[in-house]
């Protein structure tokens, strides 16, 4: 329907520039008749003025043959007067008369000839100025009929190259029009059977409808009748419902916590090796305290690296409390795992000791960039690690933030929605994935110095130890930490998939004290369905039981008979 209603889209598109190609070859038409009138009148015009001029060049022809009859009339005349004057010396006396007669005609004579050549110059000059005229108009008029013909050659190629152009589009349009009749009865076919088929699905979804109501309406009354307490309308009641058991799920969440002890006891043992190799290097660089006293700040420092293991190992614990408390038979969801809050604490306290140190560290590496033996390499690297070192701590606390609010469900629900579950571990994935990149810095600018302090012509070969105990702890603690990000980026989904136990549609969280009573209510029903699992005592077999049945009705017949006799 879309392809169809674009194609009478473009069919009317067409239509209207195909009408407005019509009025422009109306115009252009209207132009070339109006030019051809013109050439028309002007070839009419031509012709006047050709019929004119022979016109004059018979005049002038008539007037030539006037003047040559008035020359051969001026030489008779001539040859007359010349004669007669010959004779006139023969006789003068008598012929004075006739001289005089013969003057007075010559007079006549000259004056007319005179009038004649005048009359011939003047049409001399008419005929050459009319032959002027004549030749620049017919010039004029050649030229201005070149034009108009020459625009009527355009206007006709014009007229021809549109008329080309609407008959290749109303052919196209004519296809068009084929096309979309031929799609339009396919789509009036398809309508049809469309038609056809909903109205077997309405009688289909009719019987339906009236099978699921009176299935309905049996299950309602089979509720009524056979459910004296229904608890589904109550979240609370609800939430103490025991759901199904997923033994898959339960394994595989085990086994991923598995798989976190393995990283957190890495973890461990790298933190408590860097802290360890810390110490001893705060107590051999930049003052050896085997041969001088170190700085209060460093003795300081000293004391509280020596802890380390207080707030280390508990991490280890807490991480083997929570995978223990994960087992093939409970249901672990955050409500349920009430031993992740352990770990969330022992975090906790770990973090207190990283902002405890912090200081001392920050003013440690002070120290040595005061010392007399610092290059200005040195220097540069010790603040580059001044400032991991902050960013190192602000990791850890970000990351205790995140554990400790998804510990919140199983002490304290109402503190997090249950909408937030997935943000939560989102953020989790990216704190650790920070950790892992402020690791990798930490290794690179502690290399460096490594390599610099080596360098240094008062390094001994403990410090250079320490350096490589120092650098070997902290390779450790990036590839612990770019494993566990990896492992918890490529399982988000299934952490994010295990959110709050609770009822289909439930908008708010249950109890801890709920899922508690759930877990007691599963072990209950496990013992129940273990307790149905027993075998039952072995039986007589029926036929055995029928023989057995006939011999003792027939020993019962037999006392009575005894009996009585």
């Amino acid at each position: 329907m879309a392809a169809a209603a674009e194609l009478q889209g473009k069919y009317q598109k067409l239509a209207q520039e195909y009408s407005k190609l019509r009025a422009q070859n109306q115009v252009l038409k209207k132009g070339v008749v109006d030019e051809q009138a013109n050439s028309a009148s002007l070839k009419e015009q031509l012709k006047m003025k050709d019929q004119s001029l022979r016109k004059l060049q018979q005049e002038m022809d008539s007037l030539a043959f006037r003047n040559q009859q008035l020359a051969k009339r001026v030489e008779l005349l001539q040859d007359e007067l010349a004669l007669s004057e010959s004779k006139g010396k023969k006789n003068k006396k008598s012929g004075e008369a006739l001289s005089q007669l013969s003057q007075e005609q010559k007079n006549v004579f000259d004056e007319d000839l005179q009038k004649k050549i005048e009359e011939n110059e003047r049409l001399h000059i008419q005929f050459f100025e009319a032959d002027e005229k004549h030749k620049r108009l017919e010039s004029e008029l050649r030229s201005r009929l070149e034009v108009l013909e020459m625009e009527a050659a355009q206007h006709q190629a014009v007229v021809d190259g549109l008329t080309r152009k609407y008959m290749d589009t109303i052919e196209k349009l004519q296809n068009d029009k084929a096309k979309l009749e031929i799609k339009s009865q396919t789509l009036e076919r398809e309508a049809k059977d469309c038609r056809v088929r909903t109205e077997e699905c309405q009688q289909q979804l009719k019987n339906l409808h009236s099978d699921l109501g009176s299935r309905l309406d049996e299950s309602l009354r089979i509720i009524h009748e056979k459910v004296p307490f229904n608890d589904s309308r109550s979240s609370q009641y609800t939430a103490l419902n025991v759901p199904l058991h997923n033994r898959r799920r339960q394994l595989k969440l085990r086994d991923l916590v598995s798989q976190a002890l393995a990283f957190v006891q890495d973890l461990v043992t790298a933190l408590l090796n860097f802290h360890t190799y810390t110490e001893q290097r705060v107590q051999i660089f930049p003052v050896d305290s085997a041969t001088d006293i170190i700085s209060p700040l460093n003795q300081k420092f000293s004391q509280y690296l020596h802890e380390n293991a207080s707030y280390v190992r508990p991490l280890e614990e807490g991480m083997l409390l929570l995978f223990e408390s994960i087992t093939e038979d409970t249901v672990t969801v955050l409500e349920t795992t009430v031993k992740l809050k352990s770990f969330s604490d022992y975090l906790t306290s770990y973090v207190h000791f990283l902002r405890k140190i912090l200081p001392y560290q920050l003013k440690s590496l002070e120290e040595e960039c005061e010392s007399s033996l610092c290059t200005a390499a040195l220097r540069a690297r010790n603040m580059e690690l001044q400032n991991d070192m902050k960013k190192l701590t602000a990791v850890f606390e970000k990351l205790h933030t995140y554990i400790s609010l998804l510990a919140l469900p199983s002490t304290k629900p109402d503190r997090l929605l249950r909408t937030n579950f997935s943000s939560v571990f989102t953020h989790v994935t990216a704190a650790l994935q920070g950790f892992h990149d402020i690791m990798k810095d930490i290794s690179k600018h502690y290399s460096q110095k490594a390599a610099l302090e080596r360098e240094l012509p008062t390094a001994t070969q403990k410090l250079i130890t320490t350096n490589d105990c120092i650098l070997s702890s902290v390779m450790a603690l990036t590839n612990g930490a770019g494993k566990v990000a990896s492992f918890f980026s490529n399982n988000l989904d299934c952490f994010a998939a295990s959110l709050s136990y609770g009822p289909e549609g439930g908008k708010e969280f249950i109890n801890p004290l709920s899922a508690e009573c759930m877990l007691q209510y599963k072990k209950k029903a496990t013992a129940y369905m273990k307790l149905l699992k027993k075998p039952c005592c072995d039986s007589v077999p029926y036929e055995e039981a029928l023989a057995n049945r006939r011999i003792l009705l027939s020993s019962t017949e037999s006392r009575e008979g005894l009996a009585q006799q």
